[in-house]
């Protein structure tokens, strides 16, 4: 029997427990950011103690983890630190989900239902895609990135580490080469050149609307 933590509390948890059944695991418990929910009850599932709790186990090794944070900053912190405690964050793929047999997803990796990734397709570690996007073939998508859901993006682009897509964006085959890394990228966004590291851009074409501080 394949057991599994969720990790997060908030709107999100229900979708990774679904999920996380869908793709054969049991649901062992939940453990939430912060102090003080320890004992209650979410969707069905005790909520076990904060991250901090976890962090003070002498190992996590043979424990399995699904990570419902968006953000991919915080998800980053939390993957890393599970793994440096020989913990697991296993790649969970909907059923629903059509993954080519020829493309390549790192550990931790997620995909929702309704997803296309086509063949060629490099997906790396604690990368998510939500619902109903597309990845067209000869894209390299880096690690802890977020692709929103109705995303579609094109063939031959290079994703680095850190990237947020939003909403319903669209990436032109042969137009976008790469879109650099900590960039975001708007809702709505159609994207018909690079994006330099470390840029928000948004509209329709997108242009550069702000410049993020580098780490």
């Amino acid at each position: 029997m394949k057991e599994i933590y969720v990790l997060g509390i908030g709107h999100n948890t229900p979708v990774f427990i679904e999920l996380a059944e869908l793709c054969g695991y049991t649901i062992k418990g939940l453990y939430h950011y912060a102090e003080g929910r320890t004992g209650e009850v979410d969707h069905g599932y005790k909520i076990l103690g904060s991250f901090e709790d976890l962090w003070n186990m002498p190992s996590l090794e043979g424990m399995n983890f699904a990570l419902s944070q968006g953000d991919n900053k915080v998800r980053s912190q939390v993957y890393e630190k599970i793994v440096s405690k020989g913990g697991t964050v296993p790649t969970l793929v909907h059923p629903r989900a059509d993954v080519s047999r020829f493309a390549t997803l790192g550990k931790g990796v997620v995909i929702h239902t309704g997803t296309v990734i086509h063949p060629d397709v490099v997906i790396g570690d604690n990368t998510i895609v939500s619902y109903n996007s597309s990845i067209t073939h000869d894209t390299h998508v880096g690690r802890n990135c977020y692709i929103a859901m109705g995303a579609m993006i094109g063939a031959y682009v290079h994703i680095d580490d850190d990237v947020f897509i939003g909403i319903g964006v669209n990436i032109i085959s042969g137009k976008v080469d790469s879109i650099g890394k900590k960039s975001y990228v708007g809702a709505g966004a159609l994207l018909t050149k690079s994006v330099p590291p470390y840029s928000v851009v948004a509209g329709f074409p997108a242009k550069v609307i702000r410049t993020l501080p580098e780490d």
